[in-house]
């Protein structure tokens, strides 16, 4: 009888080694790529963006002016990459060197590369550490340079932010701490509002009617018009103030700029404006209930172009409050790129076309652009039947034969309502985007009344108080990395039973 053959084990010594080795290298590497991602987490990833900035597209506006563009221009990204926008603001200026070889993009770190930095503080007359000795080393800068002129974008102005709470990492903690949230990135905005001017040797002048309880440009208020002069600034318009007193008639200007009056005008300065538009003078007028009893004066001399600014507002019953949500317009280059957004205006007055029986000769050409909603009516008039009316309009006087005006071609924007302009309002909707298309349009330049408005911000950000964030921080650095240990632990138990 022979010896039964003896069976071999199933794991010798070194096949144990071999495995056992093999099963805490894999954890030690699993291990490794967990703590390096933390740590990278925790060093650049406090929080991520998913919004409309993450693919940049350029708005028809931006193309128009970067096809028109002939000359080099040079884009120097003077910034810290640590920044929360510079991703951002690096992929839009690719997007503006793809659209135009004549663009290029050249980055300067300030923080990492001083001697570079240098060499642009020198070139741009920058303000340096010695100027101010409480001043950090540097200061995120966006610069446009063409060769004969250069101009600066302060990196702080290319996102808009609002206060928000969070909650604090000790629950007992009462006193209530805020952070600064990104609601808007105005990225594109500014570069194309900086690549106009380069273009352009002088801005256009726009002169703002003061005098008559008008609110400022200078008044950051809720009802100021601080906001509505930024976005004439950003079309390449330059606004100053004007006054009609004494013998002050309306100077050389692109536009006149007339926002509310609150008390009438006299009949020197009524006097001052028809001339102005009789010569051909371009002008943007705003109204508001504050005035339905009070008549600035200027609606006569409307009438005459065929703008009836009637002493009552509209009222939209399908809302409980006095504002008005703009979806209906005409077709007209002041509002045809709004047709995707809205208006929200307060309080509107009804500005409407003038029936003419018999029209004079010469007649201006005015069109209705904006409407309220069928269901709205005049608060002055409640038992009229709900319908629509218009709350703007728009006038154009055609060349005609023989006949010079030294100003040229008159042109006039009549708009019912002015606190949609403000500070307060001018985020709302297509408000903003209604400035640009509107200044556009009265100073002729056809080629930018595409639009560009602010990309919205959506953040997606996990708040979490200390404890929870040391107990996160346990879970992937200790229980993940532990739980594939004990796998592997008892899959070389079962395999060497």
């Amino acid at each position: 009888m022979s010896n039964p053959v003896k069976s071999r084990p199933s794991f010798s010594a070194a096949g144990r080694w071999k495995t056992g080795f093999d099963v805490a290298l894999r954890t030690v590497l699993v291990l490794a790529v967990v703590v390096l991602v933390n740590e990278l987490g925790a060093r650049f990833y406090h929080r991520f963006y998913l919004s409309s900035q993450t693919r940049m597209t350029l708005s028809p506006r931006t193309l128009t002016v970067l096809h028109s563009l002939t000359n080099a221009v040079t884009v120097t990204l003077y910034y810290d990459p640590k920044d929360e926008f510079y991703q951002d603001i690096v992929a839009l200026l690719n997007e503006y060197r793809d659209a135009n070889k004549n663009i290029s993009v050249r980055t300067v770190d300030y923080v990492r590369d001083a001697g570079e930095a240098e060499k642009v503080k020198q070139k741009y007359n920058l303000p340096g550490e010695a100027d101010s000795p409480n001043a950090p080393p540097g200061k995120n800068l966006i610069i446009f340079d063409n060769g004969k002129r250069s101009l600066v974008i302060p990196g702080d102005v290319i996102a808009q932010y609002t206060l928000e709470q969070i909650a604090p990492e000790d629950p007992k903690q009462t006193k209530p701490e805020f952070r600064h949230k990104p609601i808007a990135f105005n990225g594109e905005i500014m570069f194309t509002s900086k690549l106009l001017a380069l273009d352009s040797p002088h801005p256009l002048k726009a002169y703002f009617l003061q005098g008559h309880g008008e609110s400022s440009l200078t008044d950051q208020g809720n009802y100021g018009f601080s906001k509505f002069g930024l976005a004439l600034a950003q079309n390449y318009v330059q606004v100053e103030n004007l006054e009609l007193t004494g013998t002050n008639a309306v100077p050389d200007c692109n536009l006149l700029i007339i926002a509310a009056p609150t008390v009438p005008l006299s009949e020197a300065e009524l006097q001052k404006i028809d001339r102005y538009l009789t010569e051909g003078g371009r002008l943007l007028a705003l109204f508001n209930y504050a005035s339905v009893d009070r008549p600035t004066g200027l609606e006569p001399i409307l009438k005459r172009w065929g703008v009836n600014v009637m002493p009552d507002f509209v009222k939209d019953r399908n809302s409980a409050t006095d504002d008005i949500v703009v979806r209906r317009f005409s077709s007209h280059p002041v509002v045809n790129a709004l047709a995707q957004l809205a208006l929200q205006m307060i309080r509107p007055r009804c500005v409407a076309r003038v029936d003419w029986q018999n029209p004079p000769a010469n007649a201006p050409q005015v069109d209705e652009l904006a409407f309220s909603s069928d269901n709205s009516v005049l608060v002055g008039d409640p038992a009229t039947p709900p319908r629509s009316y218009p709350l703007m309009v728009a006038v154009e006087q055609k060349p005609v034969a023989g006949v010079t005006t030294p100003r040229g071609n008159t042109r006039m924007v009549v708009a019912g309502d002015s606190i949609f302009l403000g500070n307060y309002c001018i985020e709302a909707g297509g408000n903003r985007d209604f400035v640009s298309y509107a200044a556009n349009w009265l100073l002729d330049r056809r080629e930018l009344l595409g639009g560009i408005g602010a990309r919205p911000v959506t953040e997606f950000r996990l708040l979490l108080t200390k404890p929870q964030a040391q107990q996160l921080r346990w879970l992937l650095l200790g229980a993940l990395p532990g739980g594939v240990l004990l796998l592997g632990w008892l899959v070389w138990l079962v395999r060497r039973q």
